[in-house]
């Protein structure tokens, strides 16, 4: 080998070095670039409860900032009126009807549902009480498009065995089988996946601070972080700071003499001046920008998608009776607007889509074509198979016609109907099973839902009614039943004493937070020493 060769060779072993160094450095970069997504799901959360979406009680600077930034869908929707179904939706990409947890998990069914003492004329069917493992989930799919997960929160989609770690999710911080803060908001609470570490901590800020942690640790890599509250579902908590805040502020609005009107089962809120769930959900909302200000801090906040949506209407009957949606029809449970239209925000920050709104009607299965979309990853069509990718909304386009539908067979503890829903267009097919009968609504003219108009359009009631149960049959859906030991003289009588009891109880509780020298008598629930 001449000397003038082996010098060549050299030149060129170095140059192959430094393209390798180069290339890796670029597939290093490359993948650092790929989106980070951080899905935050609020729990019980109405429609109007954020200032960015007409409240003007509650205080919500920091998820504002989501809406600001991101598109805004107006006709944005749950999955399910109550909070297990949704999330299942979220995880699979299909309706309850498909994946059969059509109910919380734990509710009663059968001849059980008769303990509740309502005396009701049907008995709701049994439902699937596990989120299905045969399923390819979300973050599982996230998973295999290269993907760090993470869980913090609320969980509710079954049993040991079916937890968030069950499921795709690398990391689980407080999701177990309850759908409520069991033991309250402030430490010490009771979880088996959420220690206790500081007398009277927020529960809030603590899921938050352990989101930050996760996106700390995992800054250099793609992440899929969900961030799921058990705020702001009942026992409604808060600190005397907070409540003193809200009560004030209702003061200053007016207090009206009455907070509610009799529903069909329950007595409905009509107002938002609840200062405890004021609170509660600015106790949320700083726990959000928690985590908005430490993506910006580590720089990540240019690179980072971020979902907001909640699991069903906000509770106006039922439970801690906590806020209203008015304009909206009634809540949590409910088959009406209220009870499943949610704040449903997407912020991708290359988009440019800051302050933007859309009409179009959009569903909790969309979430998770969507965010394979936005990512780069493949669709999963059959897994997904209820919901369509949102990216052409995002960037200005459209998406094809179709119809959404909803499937809860079983009676709200909040006072719902058994029933199933159709949205096609402006118009919306209510079914129940109580009777048979079927509403219309035309919610471009009528949002609140106030005249049903079946009887001016039966064609179209035959249509979107025969192509509702085409779906539920296709799916194999599962109908309640008739009670045959139903007395229409004990509902009669349960009802009166709704009417007679229960409504006076709420609207003295009611007042009863909104007094000066109010006081839980626990230290604020814990929150003070």
């Amino acid at each position: 080998m001449t000397k003038i060769t082996g010098y060549l060779l050299q030149v060129g072993a170095i140059f192959l070095l430094l393209f390798t160094a180069c290339q890796s450095a670029e597939d290093t970069e490359e993948t650092r670039r790929q989106p980070n997504v951080l899905f935050i799901l609020a729990d019980d959360l109405g429609y109007h409860d954020l200032s960015c979406m007409g409240s003007k009680y509650y205080e919500t600077p920091n998820i504002d900032r989501i809406a600001n930034s991101g598109m805004v869908f107006t006709n944005g929707y749950a999955g399910c009126q109550v909070c297990s179904p949704s999330r299942a939706s979220i995880m699979s990409g299909k309706t309850p009807a498909r994946h059969g947890i059509t109910d919380w998990i734990g509710a009663r069914t059968g001849e059980e549902w008769r303990k509740a003492g309502r005396h009701n004329k049907l008995l709701p069917p049994e439902y699937v009480h596990n989120l299905p493992h045969d399923y390819t989930t979300l973050p599982e799919a996230m998973k295999e498009a290269g993907y760090k997960t993470f869980f913090a929160g609320k969980w509710h989609l079954g049993s040991e065995g079916s937890w968030p770690t069950d499921h795709g999710f690398d990391i689980n911080r407080g999701g177990w089988d309850k759908g409520s803060p069991i033991g309250g908001y402030f430490s010490p609470w009771e979880n088996p996946n959420l220690e206790n570490q500081e007398d009277g901590e927020n529960l809030s800020m603590r899921l938050a601070k352990e989101t930050v942690s996760f996106i700390e640790a995992n800054r250099d890599t793609s992440f899929f972080a969900f961030l799921s509250f058990y705020a702001v579902h009942g026992p409604i908590q808060t600190t005397r700071e907070k409540w003193a805040k809200y009560r004030e502020k209702a003061a200053e609005m007016g207090i009206a003499e009455s907070g509610f009107e009799m529903g069909h089962f329950l007595p409905i809120r009509q107002v938002q001046d609840n200062p405890v769930y004021a609170g509660l959900v600015e106790a949320m909302d700083d726990a959000v920008g928690r985590v908005l200000d430490a993506l910006k801090i580590m720089g990540l906040d240019e690179n980072t998608i971020v979902v907001f949506t909640s699991d069903n209407g906000g509770v106006a009957a039922g439970d801690a009776f906590a806020t209203s949606n008015l304009p909206l029809r009634a809540g949590k449970g409910y088959q009406f607007e209220g009870g499943i239209r949610e704040p449903y925000f997407i912020s991708v920050p290359w988009m440019n889509s800051g302050g933007e709104t859309c009409d179009v009607p959009v569903n909790g299965t969309d979430f998770y074509p969507t965010i394979l979309d936005l990512v780069g990853a493949d669709l999963r069509p059959s897994e997904h198979s209820d919901g369509v990718s949102l990216l052409p909304l995002l960037e200005g386009e459209s998406i094809g016609e179709r119809a959404l539908v909803w499937h809860y067979p079983h009676y709200g503890n909040q006072g719902g109907e058994p029933s199933s829903i159709i949205r096609e267009g402006e118009w919306k097919l209510i079914h129940y099973y109580e009777d048979g009968r079927e509403e219309l609504y035309n919610l471009k003219n009528d949002l609140e839902e106030t005249t049903d108009i079946a009887a001016d359009h039966p064609d179209r009631v035959t249509a979107l009614s025969e192509k509702l149960f085409a779906y539920l049959n296709e799916v194999g859906a599962r109908y309640p039943e008739k009670d045959p030991e139903y007395s229409a003289a004990a509902e009669k009588a349960y009802l009166e004493k709704v009417v007679n009891e229960r409504w006076p109880r709420l609207e003295e509780q009611r007042l009863n937070f909104l007094s000066e020298d109010y006081d839980p008598g626990n230290k604020w629930w814990g929150s003070e020493e």
